[in-house]
């Protein structure tokens, strides 16, 4: 099994490190994110959502919600009766928790601080899970993915949006050379955090994507799986249904 990419080269837990960094991060996240993605993420988000329209998604899990933006968006494009956001940063709730309080989503919207390995939810419990920008950061995917299946709804779909490698020449080597360099020197001038952008580099080259990814989705007991790549591969949708 490959080693472990953490934020930071201490001996703590990933989960430890990944808290703590987003709780560094969290005050600069949403601006970084518009202007490090050229505002692509937003677009990302909404195609991964509009996975789920049509169907039975009266109560949504997002998982990793961050700052809530996904939970947002899916309250306004799907109408759920109930999402609750779980997330494992405190710091980067309490930014969510005053945007969903902007938007007066308050009685759709729930956010927990939580464990996404260690969900705190019965079986069988949700019509749909999200995850954007997530999974990447679990310190045990298997686990991670084990623990959604298990609080979806027979026949519940899981939405994965995660950051991807892509392969097109040039553009592979123009998005490395971004990723790698550029990207992680805005991030350190911006967040104050200089390992949070170098890690996002390093642990995207270390992540299972396209059908790596969908065969771990198969080991942990989701069917029909499919990967749908977005902007040349730089981002990808997994789906799932359990």
């Amino acid at each position: 099994m490959a080693k472990a990419v953490k934020p930071y080269n201490e001996g703590e837990s990933k989960k430890v490190q990944v808290s703590r960094m987003f709780n560094k991060i969290a005050p600069y996240y949403d601006f970084l994110n518009r202007l490090l993605s050229l505002g692509i993420d937003t677009i990302w988000r909404k195609k991964a959502i509009d996975q789920l329209k049509g169907k039975n998604n009266r109560l949504i899990l997002d998982v990793a919600t961050g700052t809530a933006d996904v939970a947002i968006e899916t309250a306004k494009r799907l109408k759920p009766e109930k999402i609750i956001g779980l997330d494992i940063s405190s710091q980067m709730l309490e930014v969510g928790r005053k945007k969903i309080k902007k938007q007066a989503l308050e009685t759709v919207i729930e956010l927990l601080e939580g464990d996404s390995e260690n969900l705190p939810f019965a079986d069988n419990t949700f019509d749909a899970i999200t995850v954007a920008f997530g999974v990447r950061n679990f310190e045990n995917l298997e686990k991670g993915l084990s623990e959604m299946q298990r609080v979806l709804k027979e026949d519940g779909q899981l939405v994965v949006l995660e950051f991807s490698k892509p392969t097109l020449f040039p553009f592979k080597q123009l998005f490395n050379f971004y990723f790698r360099y550029i990207l992680p020197l805005i991030g350190r001038l911006s967040s104050k955090d200089p390992k949070a952008y170098r890690y996002l580099y390093e642990s995207v080259q270390s992540f299972p994507n396209g059908n790596d990814f969908l065969n771990i989705l198969r080991k942990t007991g989701y069917k029909s799986n499919k990967c749908i790549p977005l902007t040349l591969g730089i981002c990808s949708i997994y789906v799932g249904v359990k």
